[in-house]
This record gives structure tokens, sequence and C-alpha cells, in this order.
């Protein structure tokens, strides 16, 4: 899985480079992927994911990688990530 996010699933945009004379040449967006180990309170260890920037400042907002799985749509995340947020669901203890 190269140059996408695996919790956001962000990925590669295509567009155009415009010169002054208005040609046309096709480029690509990168995101800023970084490799990554997040700690996971609930499973007591670290994960290594890639993970785009953006996710990351997202993921400090929710409060950790155990909020943020909670709240992600299942679309979104990687297989990985899916799996992630199984065991971290199956380990959290239950609301009483």
């Amino acid at each position: 899985m190269a140059r996408r996010c695996e919790l956001s699933g962000k990925g590669v945009l295509t567009g155009n480079n415009v010169s002054h004379a208005h040609n046309k040449t096709r480029r690509r967006f990168l995101p800023n992927v970084q490799d990554i180990a997040l700690h996971s309170e609930t499973l007591g260890r670290y994960v290594r994911l890639k993970v785009c920037v953006n996710a990351l400042h997202k993921e400090e907002k929710k409060g950790g990688l155990d909020a943020y799985l909670a709240d992600a749509k299942d679309s979104q995340l990687s297989l990985k990530a899916r799996r992630l947020k199984r065991a971290v669901a199956k380990a959290a203890p239950a609301p009483a």
C-alpha cells in the first residue's frame, strides 16, 4: 500500500502544472505520508502505521489512536487499521 494513509485513506491526486504560457503538463500531488509508531492505550503496545501528517494531527486532537479509530469509518481505514480497530473494541472495557 504505497503512498496511502492507513487511517484517513488519503492518496495520490493528479493535476496539471500550468506555465505562464498556459502549457499544461501532468503532475502528481503526493500526501505527506510518514511511517510512524502510534501507541494504543487499550492494547498497551505500539503499532506501526503509514500515516499522513493531517491524520496524525486529527488523531492527537481526538485524544489518541483508540479514540480516532472508534470514530473512523471502516471504508476509509486500511485492512491493518480495521483489524486494529476490532482488536481495540474487543479489548476495551464494557461501559457501565
